[in-house]
């Protein structure tokens, strides 16, 4: 037989050797490496194939010495598989050449194996061509390596094609996805995953996240907060797809990665179970983000169980999160420990956390120096808390750089502050500019003082764009000035009305007096009167006069009167006034001075000088 024989019979012998996956998530290392387990000693099926081989090869057929070599070699016979693959060769057997060269590159013989290769490819062995395209890669001779790969690939050679792609993305060259689809389209577990990502990394998002070496997260962390971004377009739905693929597989990165897309929809219940098969299969990331899951879904027991887990295979952001389960419980000890772990683990986190540890208990010094270990890391947050502290203790030139280091490296809260620090030297312009800053990243009470600045300057359709921004970030008071904002156009009132609810719900005491004001215009005494007794019950000193006028109308003076006592204790004028009117009209002079007393004292001008004409009746009353 000739070295053009047989395609299919040579196609089947080769798959006996060498297949498309060796079982774990990284491509093969060795070119052609053995990819089945041998068989068992008790296995009739394959002992009766054996000897139907050895009777095949005493006949001298090439194709039954192949075919027995390829057995011998999956067996782990190197010795015998040898003697019937140069057999083979000798009558050009292609496939057995191919074989020659795994057997030989197994013993160490990498440059006669890179003979055989040669032959075999040259006679049309997409196999060979593969593993010599590896053989020259590994030896640096690129140009090379992609001649020889290419022609597997193009002869449809799974592996071919994955170790093509391998070597274009290497090289950023985007032919690499064409050759990772091609791999992935027969059954290619790792181009499918490596496909997924090129695709993934293509879909759009709220937001860039960084990726560690190799497009791949370093952490669970970074993998959640890209799942929150969201994903959507064709390039997320086809990267979904591959995901599956290869998880189905058993491929673990992609289990996870698949977890994380479905987290980011919502679909949790999915999504655990692709974090527990990834988990079982040794993934820590997966353990570590199956943990969070259980502890957002209250199981805090189970949720530690995955992070230890995650921890001990090296996992720092499990380390971290057991450290903060045990913060929340008040086990400083065993928090201290995790997160000393976690920094073990090369996770600045922990350096950052057992900061924030050191700070709760008071130890500021050592809180200092974990907050320094993690800045200079580069952790913004912990430079924040550090120029936090320091501003604190004073030292306000100590923290600008550290608040600007952070900030520039996105810190919003970083930004935020360097605006408070600007504003407390009365540099209005740079306060503002980083307010703004801090503002466009979504800082809610950044947005509220880039409002009040926006309004002092007169700008009141920039001012009311910032105080709705504010307003979505849950801000009371930012509520509360829209509604001021609005309150002064008729045909906003209704809108008016709706924020001043807002924020009188959360508790906002100036919103409520507005409210209750709004609403006993249109007649509504009893939702005013609900709204007056919450402001003042919560020391407003203007509920307190509402709900006394309230009352007053109401026929209920002797409560009126509480109200207002509690109003003019807290340094109401007018309050003041109305209990001086009422003890005159009882004919208690002296109370009525007295209260005609504090209306003077505490004005407005107005009232001042209106208490000031009944103080002086009263007392020629007293002197008469």
């Amino acid at each position: 037989m000739g070295l053009m024989g047989d395609r299919t019979r040579l196609w089947e012998t080769r798959r006996l050797v060498e297949a498309p996956g060796d079982g774990s998530d990284q491509e093969l290392t060795s070119y052609g490496a053995v990819a089945a387990a041998t068989a068992e000693a008790g296995d009739t099926a394959d002992l009766e194939l054996e000897t139907a081989r050895r009777k095949a090869a005493e006949s001298g057929d090439p194709a039954a010495l192949s075919m027995l070599g390829a057995l011998l070699l999956r067996r782990g016979d190197l010795d015998g598989a040898e003697r019937h693959l140069r057999a083979a060769t000798a009558d050009g057997d292609r496939s057995a050449a191919n074989n020659l060269g795994v057997l030989l590159h197994q013993r160490g013989y990498g440059d006669e194996a890179a003979g055989w290769w040669r032959i075999a490819a040259v006679a049309g062995s997409s196999a060979a061509a593969h593993a010599l395209g590896r053989y020259h890669r590994e030896r640096g001779d690129e140009p090379a390596a992609e001649y020889w790969l290419r022609q597997s690939a193009e002869s449809g050679h799974a592996l071919g094609a994955y170790a093509l792609a391998d070597l274009l993305e290497h090289r950023t060259d985007v032919g690499a996805e064409r050759w990772f689809r091609a791999a992935a389209e027969r059954g290619h577990r790792e181009a499918a995953y490596r496909l997924a990502r090129i695709l993934d990394g293509r879909a759009p998002r709220a937001r860039k996240t960084t990726l560690g070496p190799g497009g791949v997260e370093t952490s669970v962390r970074e993998l959640r907060a890209a799942a929150a971004d969201g994903r959507d377009g064709a390039a997320a739905r086809e990267a979904e797809q591959w995901y599956r693929q290869a998880a189905a597989r058993g491929h673990r990165r992609a289990a996870l990665h698949l977890g994380t897309l479905l987290e980011g929809r919502g679909e949790t219940q999915e999504a655990a179970r692709w974090y527990l098969t990834s988990a079982k299969d040794g993934e820590s990331r997966a353990a570590c983000a199956l943990g969070f899951l259980l502890r957002d879904a209250g199981d805090g027991e189970s949720a530690a169980v995955w992070w230890r887990r995650a921890a001990q295979d090296g996992d720092g952001n499990a380390a971290n999160a057991l450290g903060a389960l045990h913060a929340d419980r008040g086990e400083a000890g065993e928090a201290e420990r995790w997160y000393r772990q976690a920094l073990d683990h090369g996770d600045v986190n922990g350096a950052y956390n057992l900061g924030l540890l050191c700070a709760e208990q008071g130890r500021t010094a050592q809180a200092e120096q974990w907050y320094r270990r993690a800045a200079y890391a580069g952790h913004r947050e912990a430079a924040n808390a550090l120029a936090v502290l320091l501003l604190q203790h004073g030292d306000a030139a100590g923290a600008e750089p550290w608040f600007s280091k952070a900030a520039e490296a996105g810190s919003v809260d970083a930004a935020f502050n360097l605006g408070i620090l600007y504003a407390g030297r009365d540099e209005e312009r740079m306060a503002v500019q980083w307010y703004e800053r801090a503002a466009t990243a979504g800082h809610t009470e950044a947005a509220l003082q880039v409002a009040m600045a926006l309004l002092r300057d007169g700008d009141e359709e920039g001012a009311e764009r910032h105080l709705r921004v504010a307003v979505r970030g849950g801000s009371a008071e930012a509520a509360f000035r829209l509604g001021a904002l609005l309150d002064r156009d008729d045909d906003t009132r209704d809108e008016c009305e709706e924020w001043y609810g807002r924020a009188a719900r959360q508790g906002h005491r100036r919103a409520q007096v507005r409210l209750g004001m709004l609403v006993a215009e249109r007649g509504d005494v009893v939702e005013a009167a609900h709204w007056y007794r919450q402001a003042a019950e919560a020391g407003s000193r203007n509920g307190a006069f509402n709900l006394g006028l309230l009352l007053a109308r109401e026929g209920s003076e002797p409560e009126a009167a509480v109200w207002w006592a509690r109003a003019a204790d807290a340094g109401h004028g007018r309050a003041a006034l109305r209990l001086a009117l009422l003890a005159a009209r009882r004919g208690d002079l002296t109370e009525g001075r007295h209260w005609c007393e504090s209306a003077v004292r505490l004005g407005p001008p107005e009232v001042a000088e209106r208490a000031a004409r009944l103080r002086d009746a009263l007392q020629q009353e007293l002197t008469a």
